[in-house]
């Protein structure tokens, strides 16, 4: 079984995700570099998880 993502990564990677469709890709690092220039997160590993989740959602939308 895989790790279970709560609803704060879901909820906020939807939205970044609906809100600018063009700056993410389906290359983590590069989501890494995005959401450090567009949002403010202080945790490094919430960043990763965001970063991760939103690598997911462009993945499976194409």
């Amino acid at each position: 079984m895989g790790r279970i993502r709560t609803t704060l990564i879901k909820r906020t990677g939807e939205n970044l995700v609906k809100k600018f469709p063009d700056k993410f890709q389906a290359n983590f690092e590069h989501n890494k570099i995005a959401l450090n220039d567009g949002v403010e997160i202080h945790s490094k590993k919430l960043r990763n998880l965001i970063a991760g989740y939103i690598t997911h959602l462009v993945k499976h939308s194409k």
